[in-house]
């Protein structure tokens, strides 16, 4: 066992440490460098976190990262899919990360030294925690911030306000290691009701899709405009701080009308 030192001791304790590494994913998109990539494991493995998530990774890139110095286990181990909402589909909270210098943002910002405090309570009520980080030359896509809750503001200079991906996983995680306090939260997470955990993004995105067919079924728009009626619900759902039980509602709801607009003659109950 590692003796912790003078150096360390603002860092998570090791059951600590275990209790945040479990429910807090690290996803990259679509990364390219894999100096970059290595840079990200190893950042993760200083700070104690250990699931990475990699989203459509160009695969000589990915072969490539050889950088991880004391991190070969976590590359190893790093999940991989295909699309962002197979990799945050079990988040309550998913946040992405990105320079405001070209964008509108469509959902809260948050700044950094303000995140853990909300990973705290999402981990507290036995949920998710995902942070996304974007392709080095683009980031994140508006459409890939419509899957976030949230949109994470790093604070730097005007002239430079961008971060090189490696050096943003690191500082993310430097402040989430040195301010992430757990203590008390067994409790919490122990007794837990299932029905009043935050949704996860993948059963937002299931409630998505069926309000969807319903739009369609009821020509609310031209089909032309479903992809940006499904960009435009996966934010609003997201806005909203609905329940697993919500979720189920919903869906029972939406789908009866759908069965309904599907089959005008369909009996009540059937």
């Amino acid at each position: 066992m590692c003796k912790r030192g003078l150096y360390n001791r603002f860092l998570p304790t090791e059951s600590q440490r275990d209790c945040i590494g479990a429910g807090v994913d690290i996803v990259l998109v679509s990364p390219r460098n894999p100096l970059n990539i290595g840079a990200v494991a190893r950042a993760m493995a200083n700070f104690g976190f250990t699931r990475l998530t990699v989203v459509a990774p160009f695969e000589k890139h990915w072969c490539e990262a050889q950088s991880a110095v004391g991190a070969e286990e976590l590359l190893r181990n790093a999940k991989r899919t295909e699309t962002l909402a197979e990799a945050i589909a079990d988040g309550t909270l998913v946040a992405g990360t990105g320079t405001l210098e070209h964008r509108k943002p469509e959902q809260p910002i948050v700044a950094l030294p303000e995140l853990p405090k909300l990973v705290r309570t999402a981990l507290g009520s036995n949920g998710r925690v995902a942070l996304v980080f974007g392709p080095e030359k683009r980031g994140l896509t508006r459409e890939d911030l419509s899957y976030c809750h949230l949109l994470i503001q790093i604070p730097t200079d005007a002239r430079q306000p961008s971060m090189n991906l490696g050096q943003a996983v690191a500082v993310c995680l430097y402040e989430l290691a040195t301010r992430l306090s757990l203590s008390g939260q067994g409790s919490a997470q122990d007794s837990a009701d299932a029905d009043a955990v935050v949704a996860r993004s993948g059963d937002l995105d299931l409630l998505v899709g069926v309000i969807d067919e319903v739009m369609l079924a009821a020509h609310y728009s031209p089909p032309s405009m479903q992809e940006a009626n499904r960009h435009d619900l996966r934010l609003l759902l997201r806005r909203l701080p609905l329940t697993g039980f919500d979720v189920r509602r919903a869906l029972g709801f939406f789908r009866r009308v759908l069965r309904r607009l599907e089959d005008p003659n369909a009996r009540e109950g059937s």
